[in-house]
């Protein structure tokens, strides 16, 4: 399996949806519309099946899970080019950024001041997720797996930290506006490193989309390096939900 693959497929056992199908090598995912990870099918590999068919499947799974249609392909793959030639298009639309680079650099150690959760707290939730009262969906995805949730000076920053084979997982992570630029993102960074290097963890990716420049420049000071990219795509007829 191509390396690109064999990361994606970490990310993805640290980051689980709710509801979750094999096709083939393809994962089926909807998670109530909570990030497009949770909510599109991880096209890797071959879905057992040609893949305008196999595509035919995600828009009939989508449709009984009440999400649109979206695929997650590895940039310049067979797998992406095959889904282009189906008649898919990129899903420009895509709020959070369809083009995202996967990134995977040293573990941090150290992180003064950050304290590691075994459960989400109410500020935890609140700063990493935008609310103190999650829905399922929401906890499903954060909490499944070996997880740790950092905390920054009790409330000042958040990190959500997950072991996914040898590699830590990191995600939203978040530091309120007026404590940003003291170092407690390096802090967090450091934190989680040490924490997952306690749990077998070796190396950390995390995925961050191609516009966020100022996290993108973040973590190139910490060691990071781009090693792939993925792009969500959507049918090209007009009513996605269908």
């Amino acid at each position: 399996m191509d390396p690109s693959e064999i990361i994606e497929l970490h990310c993805a056992g640290a980051w689980r949806a709710v509801t979750e199908e094999r096709l083939g090598d393809w994962r089926l995912r909807a998670a109530s519309g909570f990030t497009g990870r949770a909510n599109s099918a991880l096209a890797l590999g071959s879905p057992g099946m040609p893949v305008p068919r196999a595509l035919d499947r995600v828009c009939d799974f989508a449709h009984v899970h009440g999400i649109p249609p979206v695929v997650q392909a590895v940039s310049g793959s067979e797998t992406e080019r095959a889904i282009e030639a189906a008649g898919w298009v990129p899903n420009t639309g895509h709020s959070a950024g369809h083009v995202v680079s996967v990134l995977v650099g040293p573990l941090g150690t150290g992180g003064d001041g950050v304290s590691f959760l075994p459960e989400p707290s109410p500020d935890w939730w609140e700063l990493a997720a935008g609310t103190t009262e999650p829905t399922p969906a929401q906890r499903h995805v954060l909490t499944t797996g070996e997880v740790g949730y950092g905390m920054a000076k009790t409330t000042a920053g958040a990190v959500r930290a997950a072991i996914a084979g040898e590699l830590l997982h990191i995600s939203r992570l978040a530091v309120r506006p007026e404590h940003r630029r003291q170092g407690l993102a390096r802090a967090l960074m450091a934190a989680a490193g040490a924490w997952a290097a306690g749990r077998g963890a070796t190396e950390g990716v995390l995925q961050v989309a191609v516009g966020n420049t100022p996290a993108l420049s973040l973590y190139e000071t910490l060691g990071f390096r781009e090693h792939h990219r993925y792009r969500y795509w959507v049918p090209a007829w007009k009513d996605r939900t269908l």
